[in-house]
């Protein structure tokens, strides 16, 4: 089942908590890139965005 598993921002640690991280109390994220799709309509905007991000 994916999804269960979720990652603190802070401390790095796993946990299968939603809201906050029961070790240090920091927020939780999930740690599976999103999904991806060959026809992504928006990829192009967001490969734009990275390149100046790394630019600037």
């Amino acid at each position: 089942m994916k999804g269960l598993l979720m990652r603190c921002a802070s401390c790095k640690r796993y946990t299968l908590q939603r809201e906050k991280c029961p070790h240090c109390g920091g927020a939780v994220k999930s740690p599976h890139p999103p999904r991806y799709s060959p026809h992504d309509k928006y990829a192009m905007y967001r490969l734009k965005a990275r390149l100046e991000g790394e630019e600037g």
